[in-house]
């Protein structure tokens, strides 16, 4: 059978070849193009028609030399220049009671401030609600105070929700016709403003200049309040009412406020 079939092949065996593809690893994601090679006519009529192209050769994209390239030029959109070693050293240097945002030996702002509040030159001083009533007013509230709690500094907090002779106080502080709104801060007796001032200045780093100096608290607690800064009237026990044997009625106490609390008498002025 098989030299019939030789025979039916003119005497010829046949043989498949096998195709192998060579890759090479340095490309990536290779493309190529490839186009047959000119013939002589068509060489003449690339020099009479330059706007006829020929590729006589195969192209390949995304290589990875390449594409490394093109991704460090990307990055250096978006990283800063990078200063030179002597640019540093011809820097002028700050003190640290400078503020890079301010000019050296200029004067603060809130030393013009008008609004002072006598007797707190060695504490600081806010004014605030513990209602929540207002959300916004609130938050601020509590984020000045979590703040200036963080500094362990003398530090007086006066809740104006809890003793109406707060609000009077700081009420008088601005002028009676002036809208006041919490919360408020002294520092040293000066009055810096209110919550947005005064987080900007700790984002600044200008709060650890101005507190610098204020004696610190200790992280043991009121022995007497708790840190509440008010205890329930003792005189009253706080029900707001005296009764007078004598004229046989019952009177307004007048040693507590109208919360029926009085000032704690060891941590609160």
């Amino acid at each position: 059978m098989s030299d019939l079939k030789n025979q039916g092949n003119g005497g010829r065996k046949t043989s498949h070849s096998h195709l192998t593809i060579k890759t090479n690893p340095s490309l990536v994601f290779n493309r190529s193009m490839t186009t047959l090679t000119p013939s002589s006519s068509a060489a003449e009529d690339k020099h009479r028609n330059p706007r006829s192209y020929q590729r006589n050769t195969s192209i390949n994209f995304f290589s990875a030399s390449k594409l490394k390239g093109k991704v460090r030029k990307m990055c250096s959109f978006f990283e800063s220049p990078k200063r030179h070693p002597s640019s540093s050293l011809e820097s002028p240097t700050l003190s640290p009671s400078q503020s890079p945002t301010s000019p050296p030996d200029s004067p603060n702002l809130w030393d013009f401030s008008p609004i002072r509040l006598p007797g707190t030159e060695d504490r600081v001083v806010i004014y605030f609600t513990s209602l929540r009533g207002i959300r916004r007013t609130f938050h601020d509230c509590q984020s000045v105070r979590m703040v200036f709690r963080g500094f362990r500094i003398n530090l007086d907090e006066r809740d104006v929700s809890m003793d109406v002779a707060y609000k009077n106080e700081l009420q008088e502080l601005f002028g009676e016709d002036e809208l006041v709104t919490l919360p408020q801060v002294f520092i040293k007796g000066k009055h810096i403003g209110g919550a947005e001032v005064a987080l900007n200045l700790v984002e600044a780093g200008e709060l650890v200049r101005m507190i610098k100096g204020l004696p610190f608290r200790s992280l043991k607690p009121c022995d007497v309040c708790g840190d509440m800064r008010f205890i329930a009237c003792v005189n009253c026990g706080g029900s707001r009412k005296v009764y007078d044997e004598k004229k046989e009625q019952t009177n307004r106490c007048t040693v507590c406020n109208e919360n029926g609390l009085m000032r704690c008498p060891l941590c609160s002025s």
